[in-house]
């Protein structure tokens, strides 16, 4: 199957990230062919820590990457490491039951952990940072917040403190908000370095990583082949982690998710911006369509926010983005953008993620709907887990329903369109 350059996806501007990057990758393209025991699709935080726990079990695994190593969503994304789903936790009982909640909740919190245990073990230069504020804009807001809390308690997490008035500005120096709710066990990180990271470990441990490999034909079987440009990969097994960019390779698959586009914006190195975030906290408000930011290692205020349903970037953005920072820190008055991205998200229809088996040796996850860079982690394992032959933990997350989004990409864009318009509106209410 030939790929359509919608599929292939246009280079997005430079990141921070990628100015950043501290973390060095010797990788090449396949170009011979190659039998392994798993092969993976996707070198971003699944594949990286698929490809990792495999190797670390003396499983011979290689990754298929289209462009770098955390290119996509896994090295461009806001940096947030949260525990949970994007989708609310009393919702997701409603979906599988309270027993299956639990566990999912549970494997949520290994998932936050597991990030830090990685960043330590192999020495990743992350500029990990616990800390996570949500902060609340409206009374219904507020109201939401106390009953995260209450959720929280009792799921047995402590920590989780709504405060109100003066003692908002000991985490954030705002006068947007009317509330904000703290939680010291979730993080923050540089995501780029961290995805590379996991990739050097996974080199280390044995996987082999190639770059600038586009698979265009899945060939299924007792062995699974996939077609590359320079050299054919056989493999017993096969995981899929190509994300919001893994096209119609596997047209099965792309129903299920709607690619979005969203963004932030990187400002020159600033003394006033450790004043603005004092614990050096991340945040992100509860607006649907949410404004997202955190301090960076140099000072820097990372704001992240806006969606868009196409693959052009809206007009003005850099423009844009510091207009809506300065909403939350009017501080910011002189600032400039010296850095401006984007990149695609995965969202499912309920933003719970998708695991599942396409055949009985091809398994998937995607779906993290903006909540992936712990997700993910925690989804390659899993994988990998499978892969050996133990998947109970993955059969948990399949147990989660899916439905399509209703017609083809053609209709799926403007319905969103128009639900998205509604949440906006209510956002201003």
């Amino acid at each position: 199957m030939r790929l359509s350059p919608q599929d292939r996806g246009d280079a997005p501007a430079p990141s921070y990230y990628e100015a950043t990057n501290a973390v060095a990758l010797d990788t090449k393209p396949l170009d011979t062919d190659l039998s392994v025991d798993v092969a993976i699709i996707g070198g971003g935080i699944t594949g990286c820590a698929a490809a990792l726990d495999l190797a670390g079990h003396g499983v011979s695994v290689a990754l298929l990457e289209a462009r770098d190593i955390g290119w996509g969503a896994s090295g461009r994304n806001g940096g947030q490491v949260l525990p949970g789903y994007a989708i609310a936790q009393t919702r997701l009982k409603t979906l599988v039951g309270a027993e299956d909640a639990r566990r999912l909740w549970d494997m949520s919190m290994e998932a936050v952990a597991l990030v830090e245990r990685r960043i330590t073990e192999h020495a990743i230069p992350a500029d990990y940072h616990k800390g996570y504020l949500y902060a609340a804009i409206r009374p219904r807001h507020e109201r939401a917040l106390e009953e995260e809390a209450a959720e929280l308690a009792s799921l047995g997490l402590d920590g989780a403190q709504v405060l109100r008035g003066s003692a908002i500005q000991a985490h954030v120096v705002s006068p947007r908000y009317r509330a904000i709710m703290t939680e010291p066990f979730s993080a923050h990180l540089h995501p780029l370095n961290y995805t590379r990271g996991l990739g050097r470990a996974a080199q280390a441990a044995g996987a082999r990583l190639f770059t600038a490999t586009r698979v265009s034909e899945i060939i299924p079987g007792a062995r699974v082949r996939l077609v590359t440009p320079r050299g054919t990969v056989t493999a017993g097994s096969l995981l899929l982690a190509g994300g919001a960019y893994l096209g119609r390779l596997w047209p099965g698959v792309a129903g299920y998710v709607m690619p979005v586009g969203t963004y932030i914006v990187a400002t020159e190195p600033r003394p006033d911006i450790p004043a603005l975030l004092p614990l050096n906290e991340a945040a992100s408000d509860l607006n649907f369509v949410l404004d997202y930011y955190r301090r960076s290692a140099d000072d820097r205020l990372l704001f992240g926010g806006r969606v868009s349903y196409s693959s052009v970037p809206p007009p003005r953005l850099a423009e844009t983005m510091l207009a809506r920072a300065r909403t939350v820190f009017p501080q910011l008055a002189g600032a400039r953008a010296e850095f401006t991205w984007g990149g695609l998200v995965d969202i499912t229809r309920h933003r719970a993620p998708q695991f599942g088996r396409l055949a009985p040796n091809i398994l998937m996850a995607q779906g993290f709907s903006g909540h992936g860079v712990a997700l993910a982690g925690l989804a390659g394992r899993v994988l990998a887990e499978a892969a050996r032959g133990q998947a109970g933990r993955f059969d948990v997350f399949a147990r989660i329903p899916h439905a399509r989004f209703p017609g083809g990409r053609a209709f799926r864009v403007p319905a969103l369109l128009l639900a998205t318009s509604y949440f906006r509106l209510r956002d201003l209410l």
